[in-house]
């Protein structure tokens, strides 16, 4: 595995290094010493997939409120994604910047981060999503933002996607 630092920093591009033989490929995704050497998960609590049947979709802009460091890795294991971090750390150098990566089964790509490092989201056409988490999941520790909120900025590829209410809902982000 390669680990490329984001401009957001605790966040990686980790690019795959696979091995190819006629019947396909094998690469490692995980190793809990090469994670914790960067400071990232090297326990998973939960595993979790998202599936996004439309092209157009896009799901979050979620925060997770937590006293505990969470930590998630997102790829696309089927299809492609827009994957979006935004740094919601305040006093970072790059409190509010956002980073942005496709992630799809042809580039084999993962992107992992800290919870410090700022909220998630994705925007993709068909698409599968594994999700390793080091927190089980509590509904009441989920919190979002507006997808388009000017705060952040983001140059999305996609001018109206499709979006569930709950996440329509989301309210701008206040510092």
């Amino acid at each position: 595995m390669k680990f490329v630092p984001t401009p957001l920093g605790g966040a990686y591009v980790i690019e795959l290094e696979p091995s190819f033989d006629e019947r396909g490929f094998f690469a490692r995704s995980w190793s809990a010493e090469d994670f914790k050497d960067r400071g990232l998960a090297a326990r998973i609590a939960q595993c979790s997939i998202s599936f996004n049947s439309r092209k157009g979709t896009l799901r979050g802009c979620t925060i997770k409120v937590s006293r505990m460091p969470k930590r998630r890795s997102s790829d696309a294991s089927v299809g492609a994604m827009y994957d979006v971090l935004v740094d919601l750390r305040r006093g970072s150098p790059t409190y509010c910047r956002w980073f942005g990566v496709e992630l799809s089964a042809d580039n084999r790509k993962l992107l992992m981060f800290r919870k410090e490092s700022g909220t998630a989201s994705n925007v993709g056409e068909q698409y599968r999503d594994f999700l390793p988490d080091s927190q089980d999941y509590r509904s009441d520790a989920s919190r979002g933002v507006r997808w388009n909120d000017p705060a952040f900025a983001i140059d999305w590829p996609i001018a109206n996607p499709i979006l569930s209410e709950r996440d329509r809902s989301f309210p701008d982000y206040t510092p």
